[in-house]
């Protein structure tokens, strides 16, 4: 579990074919320390966990899952990426309940260099689980919706936010990780069989309505 609060811009060292998918190396001189063979990385929004890691570096292992559906298959090297170690217990939650775990990737509509205002693409199929006000992880960020369109959702960067992770690289068409509100998908999860219902009750009035019909 992460919060979306970023640690650290870590640094592609290379990316490359393995006997078991593929392995990523970053350089990571902050956090690469502090870490553990087998802790759980966020690396652009993306948990991944750590495979080796010697002084500054952390390398991992990708399955072609995780490289087809996320934008970490189009990294090159000093390719810049968002890393935020997981949660302790302990700690303070300053973001979002973050999974890591990427539901899609999305293309960067509208991000000037001297603007605050971020457009981003929104899948038609998932656009029921954003709202104005909600919170949203991009490439492993919380951010706050600001305003909902029928094809794009829009929220604004703070200096700090921008200065402090990969969005301050970032341009019009550059590919991101969503990951929406957890809470968003369990509503949806727990109101299907409700909705279900709901048609197999209306169907078996209109069945008795027709059957009505037929007596008369």
């Amino acid at each position: 579990m992460f919060t979306g609060l970023i640690e650290e811009i870590g640094s592609v060292l290379w990316i490359r074919a393995a006997d078991r998918g593929t392995q990523l190396q970053l350089s990571a001189p902050r956090i690469a320390g502090t870490v553990q063979t087998g802790d759980s990385i966020s690396v652009n929004g993306c948990c991944l966990t750590v495979a080796s890691h010697q002084r500054e570096q952390i390398t991992f292992d990708l399955l072609e899952e995780t490289v087809t559906r996320t934008n970490l298959g189009a990294l090159k090297r000093d390719s810049a990426v968002n890393l935020e170690r997981a949660l302790a217990a302990n700690a303070r939650l300053g973001g979002h309940f973050v999974q890591g775990h990427i539901d899609c990737t999305a293309s960067i509509i509208a991000f000037a260099e001297s603007d605050c205002r971020l457009e981003i693409g929104l899948p038609e199929d998932r656009a029921l689980y954003v709202a104005e006000k909600g919170s949203i992880a991009v490439d492993g960020i919380s951010l706050t919706i600001a305003e909902v369109k029928p094809t794009s959702f829009v929220t604004w960067i703070i200096p700090h936010t921008r200065r402090y992770t990969n969005l301050k690289n970032a341009r019009s068409g550059d590919l991101v990780n969503l990951e929406f509100d957890i809470l968003a998908k369990y509503v949806e999860r727990m109101l299907a069989p409700a909705a279900g219902r709901m048609s197999l009750h209306s169907q078996s009035a209109e069945e008795r309505g027709n059957g009505a019909q037929e007596n008369l």
